[in-house]
């Protein structure tokens, strides 16, 4: 009899134990996805944060990538990872929402609209590039570091975003309409195309052949974009390596640097091939860090 009751009591202990461990469960899935990208992104920025500088300078000066090289032999190793606080800040924390966020609301989405699974995803990754844009900030000071112009007047992020502070909140977001749509349509873009792409791989076996996977899928499609948006990253730079005077917009500057660069799409394109090894790096390093935490957290 007392064994009986006994075995009649464990159950209701078990399941209390289980509901109060599965608020927490759900907590770290929640979460899981908007970690993977934080962690992907800080992989990424630590590996190519020198490519991207060389690659900034031709951006802003419309130099040659030797020319580009030389600049940065000569500003010293001291200051080849100067600037690299802002992306590190700024790819950590919008990769975390754009992955985050584009699973969440594409949950939201389903859920509560009747459209076509195209649609409600590709509306999802609009909202999570447009989110990220709230931290154009830290792109904006991260341009002013790395330009060799500022040297002298910054020493540091905090320095930067002091300085800019007279200037008023409008002086933090210049480059902001060149960032929304960079971030709508690439995202749109990204996640779109990964599963199809990665569906005409050759199937994948183990673990190694899944992460060479993810790195090829996530590095065709940065470096594709990096190229389809290569001219859109020339003018928000221009832009935002500004301070202070008049805002102007979007086709005024294109037209001035299209002037500037003597009418030629070879001169606009300047850097891109180096923007498509980055990408092509970067990407891959995005999504295969990414796949690759997701399957173990």
């Amino acid at each position: 009899m007392v064994d009986s009751e006994a075995h009649e009591k464990r159950p209701p202990i078990l399941t209390s134990s289980k509901q109060d461990l599965s608020p927490h469960i759900a907590n770290v899935g929640e979460m899981k996805h908007y970690l993977c990208g934080c962690c992907a992104a800080f992989n990424n920025v630590a590996i190519t944060f020198p490519i991207q500088k060389v690659l900034f300078r031709q951006q802003l000066y419309g130099i040659k990538t030797r020319d580009a090289v030389l600049q940065l032999r000569r500003d010293g190793f001291r200051n080849l990872y100067r600037g690299i606080l802002p992306p590190l800040m700024q790819k950590t924390t919008t990769l975390a929402l754009m992955f985050g966020l584009y699973e969440d609301l594409s949950c939201l989405l389903r859920k509560h609209v009747r459209t076509p699974e195209f649609a409600t995803r590709s509306v999802a990754a609009v909202l999570a590039g447009t989110t990220e844009a709230i931290f154009t900030p830290l792109e904006r000071v991260q341009t002013l570091l790395q330009d060799h112009k500022h040297h002298d007047k910054f020493t540091n992020t905090y320095h930067a975003f002091k300085a800019l502070k007279c200037h008023g909140i409008r002086e933090y977001y210049r480059g902001l309409v060149p960032v929304l749509f960079r971030n709508g349509f690439s995202n749109v873009l990204f996640f779109g195309l990964r599963g199809p792409i990665k569906e005409h791989l050759p199937t994948a076996t183990t673990h190694s052949a899944h992460l060479v996977n993810d790195f090829i899928c996530g590095g065709l499609l940065g470096a594709m974009l990096g190229i389809l948006f290569f001219p859109v990253n020339v003018v928000k730079t221009r832009m935002q390596s500004q301070i202070g005077g008049e805002f102007q917009s979007f086709p005024k500057v294109f037209q001035k640097i299209w002037l500037e660069r003597d009418r030629k799409l070879t001169n606009l394109f300047r850097g891109a091939h180096l923007n498509y090894h980055r990408s092509l790096i970067s990407w891959g390093i995005i999504n295969a860090t990414y796949e690759f935490l997701l399957k173990i957290i």
